[in-house]
């Protein structure tokens, strides 16, 4: 049984459809749906059971026998970054992910969990060492605190553990984010709205739409995953981009060009952001690339198109 926490979000619901695309459909899925919408998520997808985010760890304290598990995937967490109750983000993201960690140890079962490129604060250097981490709100923190837990007890493993830090994720099931989703998902609204992009005018020395991120298609994020899931005897804490930095301005464009219409216009940018937003993020991936992760990651021309055609084919 391969058991996916977070398993309606983005990652989590896109990492369901790639197990079932292998043929696979023994799969717990693990989250909690207060956010009722997220079920969208699962609607074409297979799975044997959903338990609730806390009834899961329950049934762990309890020692619930849930029989061979293949793997655990966990993309479960609070994700606000402007969520400050720094109790709740640790016990549900930290404390969460630890007791995890060590009954996937007894179980002997791979352990995969989301980190976050969150942990490297304002850059501008992103490798996974510990002198270019300085996370700047509490969701980063629980994050590069874990990795700092697993770091400390790195030695002492007996089976695969694998954090990924996920730079810019855009891609199907991503609607129930809502503001959080994607630029390219609003982008894409914006334009069957008024046929307008909008786009922050320049800050931090780049010019009008010009700040860069690395934007990788969740296709590409549950790629690495699998080959991970392949390749039991890799261990270690990724970063999961791209390794290219690209513009506001090239993904706007991609979107236009995908409806041969629309312009753009540069909005103001907000006072309560000055000094706190990420001009520029790129993953080094050279530590994924030394494992032998060689599979190529699309550039957001390709990656924008693809993802249009999927919104178009799910307007609802």
């Amino acid at each position: 049984m391969y058991i996916i926490t977070g398993g309606a979000g983005l990652i989590g619901s896109n990492m369901v459809k790639a197990l079932n695309q292998r043929g696979i459909s023994d799969i717990l899925v693990v989250d909690d749906l207060k956010e009722g919408i997220k079920f969208r998520n699962l609607a074409d997808c297979d799975i044997v059971d959903y338990v609730d985010r806390l009834d899961f760890i329950k049934r762990i304290q309890s020692g619930w026998e849930f029989g061979n598990i293949d793997a655990v995937v966990h993309e479960g967490a609070c994700s606000a970054t402007t969520e400050w109750d720094g109790e709740f983000i640790m016990k549900n993201n930290f404390e969460y992910t630890k007791m995890l960690l060590h009954w996937c140890q007894a179980q002997e079962a791979p352990f995969i969990y989301a980190s976050s490129a969150s942990v490297y604060g304002m850059g501008p250097v992103f490798s996974e060492d510990r002198q270019h981490e300085r996370p700047l709100n509490m969701y980063a923190y629980s994050k590069f605190q874990f990795d700092q837990y697993l770091r400390h007890h790195q030695r002492g493993l007996t089976s695969q553990v694998a954090g990924l830090r996920y730079f810019n994720v855009y891609g199907p099931r991503e609607q129930h984010k809502g503001s959080m989703a994607s630029v390219a998902f609003h982008f894409h609204n914006q334009i069957l709205k008024d046929g307008k992009v909008r786009l922050f005018e320049g800050t931090d020395g780049y010019g009008n739409g010009e700040q860069l991120r690395d934007f990788i298609h969740v296709d590409d994020a549950v790629a690495v995953k699998l080959w991970l899931l392949d390749n039991p005897h890799v261990s270690g804490i990724f970063n999961v981009g791209t390794g290219r930095a690209q513009s506001f301005n090239d993904v706007a464009r991609a979107v236009i060009r995908y409806h041969g219409r629309g312009e753009i216009e540069y909005v103001a940018f907000p006072e309560h952001l000055k000094g706190r937003y990420q001009s520029y993020t790129q993953a080094d991936i050279s530590r994924l690339r030394q494992v032998g992760y060689t599979a190529e990651f699309m550039t957001v021309e390709q990656g924008v198109p693809k993802y249009l055609d999927w919104l178009q084919t799910h307007a609802d």
